[in-house]
């Protein structure tokens, strides 16, 4: 106690502290850099530059276009972000852009954190970012970039005419752009080499000639309203081609969905969540407006008017039939808020790209099961208009009558471990905790460690696997009807949207008990083929080929679904074991054996079409 009331009088503060600092820069950037998705430097950006007009409480304009100085100067196109901002001074552009966690806007767990471009931009552009901003009138310039001899990050020193150094450099009007007055700001994206076309897009962006508008609108559910934000694309036509090469106004979802929407809504959702919904006119534009828009249906999360774990494609699809939504998924669009609140803290990543709640994923399967419960009639009358389309029969019936003889083999035996293991376990005698063999305890042993062998005993695991509510009832969902609902999809009839299980033969929604079978399977249609080459006739015989055909791989696919639930809560069997065993390549392989099934539909085709001499 002596020794520390010393340390607080000679430390009036109390003890000192020596500040963390950061061996390796490059290396913590690059590795944040991995981090980010490939074009966030995008939304970075155009953040940073919305919070500069914001600061000077008038409205604004953003502006993302080819750097026409550098292409007239070195015929290399360069893309650049340009602002009407409050703008910055070379020393504060010095203090902002060349540290870390240094921003112009406030700082917080929940806003800015003062990485997001550096870590973005700088990590894709080892060149450089070039930074040429105005304020009060007066122009500054600097250059971040990545030294190539030691991988460092920072400013690039400048040589006046004088000859001497500086961070930057004061620059004169002439480079100044045309939207810039007295204040603002001007980014110029090097790449990773001179020579580089930063106009491009980088590798496996959608929309390649409209990226940046694909981007910047499916990122932004909506932009503030005094804030205009530009796009170029057709930047490799001619500049006087003004019907390809030409500036995008970007709106953000919101607006877009609004205006092409037949239906929407909102719904509350358990746990703290409400999802925005759109029903999408059935017109063109669900594919004519993809490349600068999500213009058909998806699903993400919405935090403070951006849009995270966007799902499009076939994880958009899957996610909005988890959801419930089976069929006419292509017009139907969720965005699910979460709420805040005092107990669940919601964030984002550092690199901006999941949402988080109480630093945990967010609960989208508790947030699908509430929207089932809850789905609006609009959305549940155009999934069941879609379903009524279908054109294969039902075979759910005979299927039932076939196998319901055969329910008690779907009732899977206990599992028993096996006898050629080192220990030798008495089945009669195995219990939860690994109880020693018959035998033990009347051995002398009373210690409630080892039995007479010496080998351990199940009291030194969790002994509180002994303790089992007697009436407990696991948590995990049980069907009660072990046969899942089938529906037959196809392209030909609009059930299935073309990007739905292409090349799959079938998919298990498991918290619905819903079997999904893609018609269009060349499995099936092969086998289809088949038969009615050898029954020959018109199209009559076609259809009951086909139904006999879908009917007999359709039980092969429902015979495996019991099966492999009546695994769960086996010893050896996880959920995510039951998932992989359920999974869209495990049913697709279900369906790849022939032998039994050929047999079957020749049986009932022989008795359907006798007089066609069935081979």
């Amino acid at each position: 106690m002596k020794g520390l009331a010393m340390a607080i009088r000679l430390f009036p503060g109390g003890y000192k502290t020596l500040p963390m600092t950061v061996k390796n820069t490059g290396f913590l950037l690059d590795r944040l850099g991995q981090d980010c998705h490939p074009l966030q430097f995008l939304r970075e950006l155009t953040q940073n530059s919305i919070q500069a007009i914001q600061r000077t409480d008038k409205p604004g304009e953003i502006v993302w276009d080819v750097d026409w100085n550098q292409y007239d100067l070195t015929g290399v196109m360069k893309l650049c972000i340009m602002d009407i901002g409050d703008g910055m001074t070379g020393s504060e552009m010095v203090e902002h852009i060349n540290k870390l966690s240094s921003s112009g806007a406030e700082q917080s767990l929940s806003g800015n954190y003062g990485v997001g471009a550096k870590i973005a931009a700088a990590t894709k552009n080892h060149a450089g970012l070039v930074y040429l901003s105005w304020k009060d009138g007066q122009g500054s310039m600097i250059h971040l970039w990545r030294n190539p001899v030691d991988g460092t990050y920072g400013l690039k020193q400048q040589q006046r005419a004088d000859g001497t150094y500086c961070d930057y450099l004061e620059i004169d009007d002439s480079v100044k752009p045309e939207i810039i007055k007295r204040h603002g700001t001007m980014i110029v994206l090097l790449g990773n080499s001179e020579d580089q076309n930063t106009m491009e897009a980088p590798g496996g962006a959608a929309a390649a000639s409209r990226w940046i508008a694909k981007y910047l609108n499916t990122r932004y559910y909506n932009l503030p309203k005094n804030i205009a934000l530009k796009a170029r694309e057709g930047w490799q036509f001619p500049r006087s081609d003004k019907d390809r090469n030409l500036m995008r106004t970007l709106v953000g979802q919101e607006r877009y969905l609004n205006d092409h929407a037949v239906a929407k809504g909102v719904v509350n959702l358990e746990p703290d969540a409400v999802a925005h919904w759109w029903i999408l006119k059935d017109e063109p534009a669900l594919s004519n407006n993809s490349g600068f828009i999500e213009s058909s249906g998806h699903m993400a999360a919405l935090y403070q008017n951006e849009l995270y774990e966007m799902a499009t494609g076939r994880a958009g699809t899957a996610r909005l039939q988890q959801f419930g939504i089976i069929f006419g998924m292509r017009q139907v669009v969720i965005y699910v808020e979460p709420l805040t609140n005092a107990d669940n803290r919601l964030t984002t990543n550092t690199a901006r790209t999941n949402l988080l709640i109480g630093n945990e994923p967010l609960p989208w399967a508790y947030w699908a099961a509430s929207f089932r419960d809850k789905m609006p009639k609009e959305i549940e009358e155009l999934v069941q208009e879609k379903a009524a389309q279908s054109e294969i029969p039902d075979h759910s019936k005979s299927i039932r009558d076939r196998l319901k003889p055969l329910l008690d083999l779907f009732k899977v035996s206990r599992y028993r471990p096996t006898r050629l293991g080192e220990l030798q376990l008495d089945d009669a005698q195995t219990i939860r905790g690994g109880r020693p063999a018959s035998g033990a305890a009347s051995q002398g042993t009373n210690d409630g460690v080892s039995g007479g062998s010496g080998k351990r005993g199940g009291l030194l695991g969790n002994i509180y696997a002994l303790f089992e509510k007697k009436d407990g009832k696991p948590g995990e969902r049980v069907h009660p009807d072990p046969f899942p609902a089938v529906k037959w999809i196809s392209v030909h009839d609009g059930t299935r949207e073309p990007n739905e299980l292409e090349d799959r033969a079938a998919r298990f929604i498991d918290d619905q008990n819903v079997l999904l079978i893609n018609a269009d399977f060349r499995v099936f249609s092969d086998m289809i083929d088949r038969w009615h080459k050898e029954c020959g006739g018109p199209d009559a015989v076609r259809k009951t080929v086909e139904d006999v055909v879908h009917s007999w791989f359709e039980q092969a696919l429902v015979e495996t679904v019991i099966g492999v639930q009546a695994m769960r809560g086996g010893r050896e069997w996880s959920i995510d074991n039951i998932k992989a065993a359920l999974s869209e390549e495990a049913l697709t392989a279900v369906v790849m054996q022939r032998y039994h099934v050929n047999n079957s539909v020749k049986r009932e085709l022989g008795a359907k079409l006798g007089k066609l001499q069935v081979a």
